[in-house]
This record gives C-alpha cells, sequence and structure tokens, in this order.
C-alpha cells in the first residue's frame, strides 16, 4: 500500500497536476491539505472516474484536507475531538486495516504570536487525540504538512532557520517530538539519513531551482507499521510543472503482511 501527503496549495488551481499525478504514481491512499474548497465544489465525481473515493472537509480560500482511496474509507472523523476550531485541518479515516490521520498543521506566522501560541495549543490537542487514536488503532499512519522541519538535515540553511525562526524553533520541534515519542516514527529517516531533501520551497527568489528548501511535509508510522514500511521519499516532480503548489508528494509504501 503506498500512502501519500501532498499540500496541493488550491485544488481548484490544481486538480490537474492531482489527476496527472494519481495516474503517474498510482498509491493507494492520498492525504490533501490546503484543498482551499467548500465542500459543495470538492471535485468528488473527477477524483472518482480515476477510481478514488474521496472524503473530505473543507472552507473557502483556506485550509482543507480530504482523504483519497481506492477502495471505501471507513470510521471518518473530522476535527480534533474536544478541541473547539472552525478551520478545516484535521480528517481522519480507516482505509482497509490502517488507519490514516491527515493534518495541515498550523503555520504559526511568527515565534511570539497569538497565531504561534494557537499551533502550540494545537499540537498539544493533537497529542491527546492522537495518544488515544494509537491505543484504538495500532496500525496507524500520520501524514500531513506539519509546517515543522524536524532537525537540521531538513533545513537548507540551519543558520537562517535555528530554534528561534517559525517552523524550526525549539518549541515547535520539541512538539513534534512528543508526536514521536507516542510510538511514531518519520518514515523518511527510516530509509535516508542525508541532508538536503526538501518538500517546500517558496516560490520566490527561484528557490525550487536552488533548492532553498524545507522538508515539512512528513509521513509518520506506527510501531505496528515500522517493519513494514519498506521505503519513503518526495516526488519532487510535480514541483517542476507549470503553476505548480509550492510543496511536494511525501509518500510511505506499506509491504502486505
Amino acid at each position: 500500500m503506498k500512502i501519500a501527503s501532498w499540500n496541493v496549495n488550491s485544488l481548484n488551481v490544481r486538480l490537474p497536476h492531482l489527476e496527472q499525478w494519481l495516474r503517474a504514481a498510482a498509491p493507494e491512499v492520498v492525504g490533501l491539505q490546503e484543498t482551499k474548497l467548500d465542500d459543495m465544489r470538492f471535485p468528488d465525481d473527477a477524483l472518482a472516474a480515476l477510481g478514488y473515493r474521496s472524503v473530505f472537509t473543507g472552507q473557502k480560500t483556506y485550509n482543507g484536507v480530504a482523504i483519497l482511496s481506492r477502495e471505501p474509507a471507513t470510521d471518518v472523523q473530522m476535527g480534533i475531538p474536544g478541541f473547539g476550531d472552525e478551520q478545516k485541518r484535521v480528517i481522519a479515516a480507516t482505509v482497509g486495516d490502517v488507519r490514516v490521520v491527515n493534518l495541515y498543521v498550523v503555520n504559526g506566522q511568527d515565534v511570539g504570536t497569538d497565531k504561534y501560541a494557537y499551533k502550540l495549543r494545537w499540537l498539544e490537542a493533537v497529542h491527546g487525540w492522537l495518544a488515544a487514536e494509537l491505543q484504538a488503532h495500532p496500525r496507524l499512519v500520520v501524514l500531513g504538512d506539519f509546517n515543522i522541519a524536524p532537525d537540521e538535515r531538513d533545513v537548507h540553511d540551519p543558520v537562517r532557520w535555528n530554534e528561534h525562526h517559525i517552523l524550526t524553533s525549539t518549541p515547535e520541534r520539541d512538539a513534534l517530538r512528543r508526536l514521536l515519542d507516542l510510538g511514531l516514527h518519520d518514515a523518511y529517516r527510516l530509509h535516508h539519513d542525508g541532508a538536503g531533501e526538501f518538500s517546500w520551497w517558496d516560490y520566490r527568489q527561484a528557490a525550487f531551482r536552488r533548492n532553498l528548501g524545507l522538508r515539512i511535509d512528513l509521513t509518520l508510522v506506527s510501531d505496528a507499521l515500522r517493519p513494514v514500511a519498506v521505503a519513503a521519499g518526495i516526488d519532487r516532480e510535480p514541483r517542476t510543472w507549470e503553476r505548480p503548489s509550492d510543496h511536494a508528494p511525501a509518500w510511505v509504501q506499506l509491504a502486505a503482511i
């Protein structure tokens, strides 16, 4: 089972890219972030024509998440239980015998702002919820745009992207580490130790051509799935296409057992 995550940065704009990529990559499950569509405008029929069932929760202009799957998703959860939030950032569903949690983590704007404090509160709520999800669903994949680069290998310039910078600050990285400590593993790091492979590049300053990026799109697998997470990677090709998302798909391959 190939499970992927892609922040499409507007599904309305990027639908042709998504369709092209689904035909080529053929993942069984895809979590999308930043669909930026209310539910009435979600292209359910177009994706069904490619063999994908969709569950989604969205809003106009901002946020929005979806899970696409070859087989129907069940036990769908939208939002973080007990955390009052109108922003559409979380969706979870069971596909086959794997529970998939798709997160579009709060950006946080700048360290010290109200949005940064909200990000840390949001991550704390996610931590409590995922602890319960792992108890109920040991075969768990948590994926999405985490808006946190895990360590110095995941940024093009560790001096600039330091412990005081948004997306790399110590409290953000500590919050991500607490999620991993629940019994989750960064699938990419199970197979790649090196630096310089990224999933997001700014549109400005020819950042993609110069590889000035961050790895902030993650696929995390539970203890139970770690032995069968046989490959993981980042597909840079869609970032080369005309009018691309600023993110590239990240993926993990699970072997059959």
